[in-house]
């Protein structure tokens, strides 16, 4: 029996690319090879779409020497790629893809797009989905119709800093000291910053404003970080909740993957109830946004209330040895293997 071609992305041109590099060690790593024939492509910050051979190109960075250009096409009859290694193109074919993308050109809806342009069955969130829910802005609109509890929040736009002191002043007059200032699409907490007063807010907003024109700025709640995984394909199902033991502050990128203090709870102990709701409010959320494959769902436990507030929701989760969603299924019985062979079954489920 022929094997199935399953081409991998990973890279990509967002602030997540060295996070994309170690998820794709764990799909790839953990692929049937005698079901599929891996196609490995990698995206390097530029955006040259690159053949790679190996995960140990991957794993010591040689990948982004690869001689062979890959040129994906949208062409719906095509079906596959092109791989040019100076004056020689070959074809190669396409079954199915993983897209193991985080951040912006990735998990945003636009690789989505080319895929369902040429047609090819592929893992996680179809465009509309991606895209709604990598803009923070957006997902809270759509929530906010649910009843789910959420931070106040304040939308700023980039053009609009031009003039500090009115936004400053527009904040304040609707949100107290602390807060927090967040692109509204950007990943792994990049570009995120807590505020104390006036000077703080300024430059957080300058801050976030460098990694999209569109910023929230919220409330600051304080609780217990929260997350649960989805996997949906014919039916959603929801893990158990794990909880998040920043070293720092809050858990920004440098919390999540540089500093060995933080740490991750599988099933930690949680007020009666509340583990249950946080699953339901995870289920309901991926619903709304249409979601497909997988998603990781982010909450707090507010301290003093034990109300559950909605955080956000990841599309396309970390998959790193350290991540929290393979580690949640994996809690729940099902490893990393099964994991990503029942994720890459949900590809064909699309419409």
């Amino acid at each position: 029996m022929a094997k199935i071609n399953l081409a991998v992305l990973f890279g990509g041109q967002s602030s997540e690319h060295e996070i994309s590099c170690l998820s794709v060690m764990t799909v790839a790593g953990n692929l049937d090879t005698e079901k599929y024939q891996p196609l490995l492509i990698g995206i390097t910050k530029e955006g040259r779409w690159l053949k790679v051979d190996s995960l140990e190109q991957v794993q010591d960075g040689t990948w982004r020497e690869s001689p062979v250009r890959v040129l994906f096409s949208p062409d719906a009859e095509m079906k596959g790629v092109l791989l040019q290694e100076g004056d020689s193109v070959t074809y190669q074919p396409v079954d199915v893809v993983f897209p193991v993308l985080h951040g912006k050109w990735g998990e945003d809806g636009t690789v989505q797009g080319l895929l369902e342009m040429a047609k090819i069955p592929y893992v996680g969130c179809g465009v509309l989905s991606s895209a709604v829910s990598m803009d923070k802005l957006s997902t809270k609109i759509l929530v906010d119709t649910l009843g789910i509890r959420q931070a106040t929040y304040v939308p700023v736009y980039a053009p609009e800093l031009e003039d500090m002191e009115a936004v400053a002043r527009w904040v304040e007059e609707r949100l107290s000291y602390p807060v927090f200032v967040k692109p509204s699409n950007a990943g792994s907490s990049r570009g995120v910053s807590k505020a104390r007063n006036r000077q703080e807010l300024e430059a957080a907003l300058h801050l976030a404003a460098g990694e999209d024109s569109k910023i929230l700025v919220e409330e600051a709640i304080v609780g217990r970080e929260l997350e649960c995984a989805v996997l949906a394909g014919e039916d959603v199902q929801v893990s158990g909740v794990g909880e998040i033991l920043s070293a720092a502050e809050f858990y920004d990128y440098e919390a999540k993957y540089s500093n060995p203090d933080s740490r991750t709870v599988v099933d930690p102990e949680l007020p009666e109830g509340k583990a249950e709701e946080i699953r339901q409010d995870a289920a309901a959320i991926f619903r709304m946004v249409d979601g497909l494959g997988l998603a990781r769902v982010d909450f707090f436990l507010e301290n003093g209330t034990n109300q559950v507030v909605f955080n956000e929701i990841n599309t396309l989760p970390g998959f790193t040895s350290i991540s929290m969603y393979p580690m949640l299924w994996a809690a729940r019985g099902i490893p990393v293997p099964e994991l990503v062979e029942r994720l890459i079954q949900t590809a064909y489920l699309r419409r």
